[in-house]
């Protein structure tokens, strides 16, 4: 054989190597979707494994708290991963198609999802309200109110999620703020009387299921309800002057690079299966046919909320609570 024979043949050998390893790339990753979610985890993998289970498709799975997965998202700006993502602020969603970043999709499956919880670009996959959750055990006084957190009973007694940190306790950070009976003089008194700002969600009521700390003022409800259950000794209280439900938008990212199985991901969240799981996790579902395992939309007063509103003053909002609570 020619040496000039050789290198050519050497040459296709190659080419169709390449070849195969492109080809079954492709194939990989039509058979998978990258899905970026916040919290909770046991729900992300039990959609995950029953999505895999229904389409055969592959679920890329990364699970954290929004700021997290926010975090994540603008690290890999250069080169975006996520297909579907999930966030626990509805802001989340508002603010990205106000960017352009989200793809237009109506799921068959939102036929019963209320026209407030769904748009063109994004819908919820279930929701959460904001409560106070009360350990018995502290001997404290049962709060019935969010201005009973200020009061002298609850000295250095009290924590809350960052709304840095948490986007279900900026939902009602930015609700409380536009209430005209509280405001952020409401949460002066709040920080006079030692309220602690612990993180994230979990970092706020752990101290409280422990007593070392009596009441969380904003706790997602859903995840201490669930506590409740396993037989911590806390109460979860709705306020009575109202709180906020924050849904949970779900959405496909205008740079997915599978976008038949992230359109295939929100149905299935959307089927009667997903929502079933959605509901087993105290959440409620977003779709009003399927039942909840915890107070329902019509058992919790609800404050005025304009969710663009609160998108567009998302910094201006977060610097101020940082200013006001002494949060560095």
């Amino acid at each position: 054989m020619k040496h000039s024979d050789t290198i050519g043949a050497i040459v296709a050998g190659i080419a169709v190597a390449v070849g195969a390893v492109l080809f079954w790339t492709g194939v990989a990753a039509a058979q998978s979707v990258t899905v970026y979610t916040a919290g909770p985890q046991g729900l992300a993998e039990a959609l995950s494994k029953g999505f895999t289970a229904k389409s055969g498709a592959k679920v890329n799975l990364f699970q954290g708290t929004t700021g997290q997965v926010m975090a994540r998202l603008a690290a890999e700006n250069a080169n975006p991963q996520c297909d579907v993502l999930i966030s626990a602020s509805w802001d989340t969603a508002i603010d990205l198609k106000a960017k352009g970043d989200l793809l237009a999709y109506s799921s068959p499956n939102a036929k019963n999802v209320p026209d407030n919880l769904k748009d063109a670009a994004y819908v919820a996959q279930g929701a959460a309200a904001l409560a106070i959750v009360w350990n018995s055990k502290t001997g404290k006084p049962k709060p019935a109110d969010w201005a009973d957190l200020a009061k002298p009973d609850y000295k250095d007694a009290v924590t809350m999620p960052d709304p840095a940190a948490s986007g279900s306790a900026y939902g009602l950070v930015s609700g409380l703020v536009a209430n005209k009976d509280l405001g952020w003089k409401f949460f002066e008194g709040l920080k006079t009387n030692g309220t602690v700002v612990a993180g994230a969600n979990a970092a706020a009521l752990n101290p409280v299921m422990q007593g070392a700390k009596s009441a969380v003022f904003g706790a997602v409800d859903y995840i201490s309800i669930e506590a409740k259950q396993q037989g911590e000794a806390i109460e979860v209280i709705y306020p009575k002057t109202g709180t906020v439900l924050e849904a949970r938008p779900m959405m496909i990212l205008k740079s997915s690079k599978n976008v038949d199985n992230a359109k295939k991901f929100i149905d299935y969240v959307l089927s009667d299966e997903g929502q079933k799981l959605v509901a087993d996790v105290y959440l409620l579902p977003s779709r009003t046919d399927i039942a909840a395992k915890r107070p329902g939309w019509k058992d919790i007063k609800l404050l005025p909320a304009d969710a663009s509103a609160s998108a567009q003053k998302r910094s201006e909002t977060l610097a101020q609570f940082k200013t006001v609570m002494g949060v560095k």
